[in-house]
This record gives structure tokens, sequence and C-alpha cells, in this order.
């Protein structure tokens, strides 16, 4: 896996301060959700490619744990893209199509016409082991013990013999204080976005996590001196798209 190891000081940040990333590329960078949402779907499709499918999805078989919001929809744009590398995809969704916010019910539109499969939560009981599970239930918008049909997605994934590369933060996990809730997602490799988030380096915390790698979103450096944030970004991503940063 041809995947650089960034070892140069990096800043993490909080769920607040990533919030306010998302809210400067939208408004004032006018680079909106919907291409930082497919920069990062094709950037967790070529880590589980090259990660968990040795260079070749084709044959190989994925189940992606979609929630309803900016997290689901990337996980949703890498089942697109893996799907198209030759993977068997199946796709289980924490709510109905109705439920999903504008952007992620537009990446569930797509699935749905290239007739990926794609089912309410209550299937997955059905489910073989897959050669890999994508998780994209919660992102950082996680406020408390995850429940209903997210928690019994983490609970079959957690249980599941295959590894499971989670999309921003393991789900249940807090991205900002690290509290790892029950049920919590132990994922086998984290791919986080755009800066690391300040609770996936809490003490304990390395179970859930496993692996860490950094992608790129598409975040101008400029953004983070902003004075909302006040940070000093080089550019990160100057060898490849994804780095390991442990």
């Amino acid at each position: 896996m041809n995947i650089p190891t960034y070892t140069d000081p990096i800043p993490y940040l909080t769920t607040e301060q990533m919030i306010e990333v998302d809210r400067a590329m939208i408004e004032d960078y006018h680079i909106e959700l919907i291409q930082m949402m497919e920069n990062a779907g094709r950037n967790l499709a070529h880590l589980a490619r090259d990660r968990f499918f040795a260079g070749d999805p084709r044959g190989k078989t994925a189940v992606v744990l979609a929630g309803t919001g900016g997290n689901g929809g990337g996980a949703m744009v890498c089942a697109r893209h893996l799907h198209n590398h030759g993977a068997q995809v199946k796709v289980y969704l924490t709510k109905p199509a109705a439920e999903f916010t504008p952007i992620p019910a537009h990446q569930l539109d797509i699935l749905q016409r290239m007739n990926i499969p794609t089912a309410l939560a209550e299937a997955i009981s059905r489910e073989d082991n897959p050669d890999l599970i994508i998780d994209g239930i919660i992102g950082y918008s996680l406020k408390g013990t995850p429940r209903g049909t997210a928690g019994e997605l983490i609970r079959w994934a957690n249980a599941a013999k295959a590894p499971i590369l989670s999309l921003d933060a393991p789900s249940g996990v807090d991205t900002t204080s690290g509290t790892v809730f029950d049920p919590a997602i132990k994922a086998v490799a984290t791919m986080t976005l755009a800066l690391p988030k300040e609770g996936l380096r809490s003490p304990g915390v390395e179970a859930q996590v496993g692996e860490l790698y950094l992608a790129n979103i598409s975040v101008p450096p400029e953004l983070y001196a902003e004075p909302a944030l006040q940070l000093k970004v080089g550019p990160i991503f100057a060898k490849n798209d994804i780095v390991r940063l442990r």
C-alpha cells in the first residue's frame, strides 16, 4: 500500500472547530458539501481498495452502513466507487430515504439508479459475512449513546468477522472528548477528514480507532489561518490525498 506516513506536527480539531471548517468551506469559499462528500467517499474507496482488498476489489464483498447525514453520504459515495471497481456492495440504511438530509438523499438516489442493493437496517440480520464493512453511521454529529437502528448496526458490525473501516470517526466515539459510548464501532482503520479530530487521540481510544488515516477533502490551507481558527497548516497532501498518522 503506497500511502505515506505524515510525521510533521499537525493540529487536531474539536467538533466545534470542524463545524466552523464546514461552514467556512460552504459560505466563505463556496466549496459545497456535495464536493467535500465526493472527495471523502472517493478517498475512502481508495483506502478500502489498497488496505483491505490488496489493490483489487473485483469479486470482493463489502457492506456499507449509512446514516442519514453527511457521514452516511460519504459512505454511499464510497459504495458507488467500490461497485465501479468491481466489488459486490450492499448498503444498509439507518432510516428510510425520506428521512435523509438532502445531499445524502441525492447520493442514495444515485445508488438506487445504479441498482446497487440498498435495504433498511432491519434486513442486515440475514447478511452473510462480507470481506469488509464500511462504517458511515454517525460522524462528528454524535450526541450521546447511539440508539435505535444506529446502535443495532454498530452491534452487528462489531459481532461480524469482517474488518471495519470507519469514515471520519468510529460511530459511537465522541470526536472532541474521545468518550466511547456503548455501543461504539471497533474499527481496524479509521479515515478522518481535513484534519484529525481531538477525540481520536484521547487515551484508550486506539482500540476503537485502529490505524488512523487522514484524507483530503480540498480544504484550502488559508481557511485554517482565518481568525475563527488561527491554525497554521501546510500542504499535508502534497504527496498523496491520503496519509497515515499512526
